[in-house]
């Protein structure tokens, strides 16, 4: 499932930072630019909760 691209324009990291965020279709996830961290999409819905995203590979 794809997301929407009107809806990647305007979706950013939850954190302080506000950094856009990249969309890996085949993975289904969405990348801070900034940061790094790794957000789930379930079932077409971004999942953009801190406590939920995965810290870059390497990063504790």
């Amino acid at each position: 499932m794809s997301l929407d691209t009107q809806l990647l324009e305007i979706l950013a990291c939850p954190d302080t930072h506000h950094a856009p965020l990249e969309y890996d279709a085949a993975a289904e996830t969405l990348t801070c630019t900034e940061c790094g961290r790794i957000f789930e999409v379930r079932d077409g819905i971004p999942v953009l909760l801190l406590d939920e995203a995965r810290n870059p590979e390497g990063e504790k």
